[in-house]
């Protein structure tokens, strides 16, 4: 389990820091995204929740993390994710932007609570 929880950290780091990637790029040509794009935020955010999950599974299990900052780290990228969808603002630029921001802390803080937790 615990190597699960390794390899689902690293999917998510790499899929958030892609759609971060994508998303600046919609955004600084001035273009709506294609509907894979949406499908590739999903896939990081269905990560970061994975990761969540499998995470608790781990401290059930009594797996506990060698830094108790990893636990601060995950649950922050757990926030990160979520809350363009309640704080997003309506216009679809600016949303997009929210989302690309979400999806860049959402990979920092995979990548530091990666870092920590081994």
């Amino acid at each position: 389990m615990v190597e699960l929880h390794s390899v689902v950290g690293v999917i998510a780091i790499a899929v958030n820091a892609i759609a971060a990637l994508v998303g600046l790029l919609y955004y600084l040509r001035h273009r709506q995204p294609h509907r894979g794009y949406l499908h590739l935020i999903a896939l990081g955010q269905v990560a970061i929740v994975g990761q969540a999950a499998i995470g608790l599974l781990l401290l059930a299990g009594d797996f506990r993390a060698t830094g108790q900052l990893h636990y601060v780290y995950g649950g922050v990228a757990l926030a990160a994710i979520i809350s363009p969808w309640m704080y997003a603002p309506r216009d679809a630029r600016k949303r997009l932007l929210w989302f690309v921001g979400a999806s860049l802390v959402a990979a920092a803080l995979s990548g530091r609570a990666y870092m920590t937790g081994s």
